[in-house]
């Protein structure tokens, strides 16, 4: 990987990181078209620079981090089902992981679900309240579903939060909240495991990793500024048709131009 790959890969994962479209997908598909994507490097690195968009959601949010226990009692119960299944079907992941085609089907499959689910929930009857802890570990479920590459974890766990009655706001915001704690594992979990696997981490990766991580947290925050006004004012409908049109172009790509492989 070099430096230029890796703002590339940065910027995709600030843009994406915060919206319904699967930041993982896309970095999966763009490291595929530029050949990397089997490197183990960049396997840590496409994980390792959420850290960076972690940490735009702390400067953003720092007042609402500054609350009472039980925002971090909430925090924590939706965390643990993914904490569960996450290390229950690491593996599986992994494997899920190195296939185009399944990211390909997840936008298609998510992109569809997209399109209705304005029409799904009744917005007059959600609010602006924070969860219930009851509702963070229904939401902490749905995130379990983002398991599977192409899915999308904030689609998965906004779409959570308005089944709990949150409007699309309050449903986001808590979706961006989530993701500090399950982000911060899964960061620190695949550090250590490419470390402990013997894994490179000289200078020239340190400095790669540094830069991903500034590139991500300096194009997040404006994705997540951008992100709340958009889906208040304009709901999910443009979210699925991209995610169609992306994952159908894939599978176009992958069957009639040439196969995207990473393994």
């Amino acid at each position: 990987m070099n430096i230029l790959q890796a703002i590339i890969l940065a910027i995709i994962e600030g843009i994406t990181e915060f919206l319904p479209v699967s930041s993982t997908g896309h970095m999966i598909i763009a490291s595929s078209f530029m050949k990397i994507a089997n490197d183990d490097f960049t396997k840590m690195f496409t994980v390792g620079i959420q850290f960076g968009a972690i940490l735009s959601v702390l400067v953003l949010y720092s007042k609402r981090f500054l609350q009472t226990k039980e925002f971090y009692i909430k925090l924590f119960i939706a965390f643990i089902p993914a904490a569960i299944f996450g290390k229950l079907l690491n593996d599986y992941i992994d494997a899920l992981l190195e296939n185009p085609v399944t990211v390909a089907i997840s936008l298609v499959m998510g992109g569809m679900v997209l399109l209705f689910i304005d029409k799904i929930f009744n917005h007059d009857k959600l609010n602006d309240q924070e969860p219930s802890i009851k509702s963070a570990f229904a939401i902490g479920l749905f995130q379990c579903i983002a398991m599977i590459p192409g899915v999308s974890r904030s689609a998965a766990t906004i779409i959570g939060g308005m089944t709990q009655k949150l409007s699309r706001k309050s449903a986001a915001e808590f979706s961006f909240f989530l993701a500090v704690p399950t982000m911060f594992a899964a960061t620190a979990y695949k550090l250590l495991k490419y470390i402990k696997g013997g894994g490179a981490m000289g200078s020239s990766e340190l400095m790669l990793f540094g830069i991903g991580n500034v590139v991500a947290f300096m194009v997040a925050i404006i994705a997540i500024k951008t992100f709340i006004t958009f889906l208040q004012k304009n709901g999910f409908k443009v979210f699925g048709i991209y995610r169609i049109a992306v994952g159908v172009i894939i599978l176009y790509i992958h069957y009639f131009v040439m196969p995207l492989t990473i393994i």
